[in-house]
């Protein structure tokens, strides 16, 4: 397999994780004024994320820099193109890390409702405008010869991405719902797994819809498998909420994700970023990737640093796998 093969691969594994992991922290945040009916509501959903977010973020920061380094006219294009969508991104997200930071500072309910504000934009904004890009991203953008973006704003917020927007919103606020139900005790508990079942069906309807419609106009025999599998991973997920299986709901629904993730990039392939003005222009795994020496380079760097990264966010998952409930922080 070539070095752009492996790197096109790995950054895919990248997005995959960030989404699966970032995105139960993004549907928390959103829940947050819908399931916390009080301020130990919404400490136990804090606190159920608290120890994990800021590393879940790190997967996003390395699915950046691979790109920078491994594809740098993808990265160039995209970063130029996307610059507002991005941006927007960014600052919810640095807006959302304070609130997390500040919010138990002041002893103050004003205080504390107004980063609650912030924690809940900072985590839907992401969570809608990522589909939104990658929509964007497998369907193509008007790219000229030189491989420069020559849309607007306007061109992104097509009908296909706005729907794309609409499914990983829907997907983190289930997988979050699905994560509280696993990770919280009590009525918070059971809340959680009510709401969960309520948005279910609008959350499949609207992940078939864009999965299908992409397949129909994007797609190749392989991804309709994968199309098929992440439908049903989604549809089991909802089954075992259902029956009260939390475990078994939240690996449905991260499946889905890694699914459904895993469905663009391979549509994508053999293209990084297609051109919608002419395929000519189309940036590829080719003519946008770096020199083979600094392809091998990164490759002995993710070999060797990769799994201790993988190693030490398993431990960090496992030492806080414990439920949590309102006893201690009521006290």
């Amino acid at each position: 397999m070539e070095l752009t093969t492996v790197w096109f691969v790995l950054i895919g594994v990248l997005w995959i994780g960030y989404f699966v992991l970032e995105g139960f922290d993004f549907g928390v945040g959103v829940l947050l004024p819908i399931l916390g009916r009080d301020n130990v509501d919404r400490r136990i959903m804090i606190n159920a994320i608290g120890p994990v977010w800021d590393g879940n973020e790190v997967w996003l920061l390395v699915a950046g820099g691979a790109t920078f380094a491994a594809f740098p006219e993808w990265y160039a294009t995209l970063f130029s193109g996307f610059y507002l969508p991005l941006l927007l991104i960014l600052l919810a997200l640095i807006i959302r890390g304070v609130a997390f930071e500040f919010r138990g500072k002041h002893d103050s309910d004003r205080w504390r409702r107004g980063w609650d504000r912030a924690i809940f934009w900072g985590s839907l904004l992401p969570a809608f405008l990522w589909g939104v890009a990658f929509a964007n991203i497998v369907a193509g953008v008007p790219i000229n010869a030189q491989h420069i973006y020559t849309g607007n704003l306007f061109t992104l917020l097509n009908p296909y991405a706005l729907l794309g927007g609409l499914v990983t919103l829907g997907l983190f606020l289930l997988h979050g719902a699905v994560f509280l139900s696993l990770k919280t005790g009590g009525d918070l508990r059971a809340r959680a797994r009510a709401l969960a079942l309520r948005i279910s069906p609008a959350v499949v309807a609207v992940a078939a819809a864009f999965l299908v419609i992409t397949q129909i106009m994007h797609g190749k025999p392989l991804t309709w498998a994968t199309t098929a599998l992440a439908a049903g991973a989604l549809i089991g997920g909802v089954v075992a909420a259902v029956r009260g299986r939390e475990g078994w709901a939240f690996t449905g629904t991260a499946v889905t994700i890694v699914l459904a993730t895993a469905t663009l990039f391979l549509d994508l392939w053999p293209n990084v970023m297609p051109s919608s003005t002419s395929p000519l222009y189309s940036l590829t795994v080719t003519n946008a990737a770096s020199s083979p020496y600094t392809l091998t380079v990164m490759t002995w760097v993710a070999a060797i640093f990769t799994p201790v990264v993988l190693g030490y966010q398993a431990w960090t998952y496992w030492v806080f796998r414990k439920r949590l409930t309102r006893t201690p922080i009521a006290q």
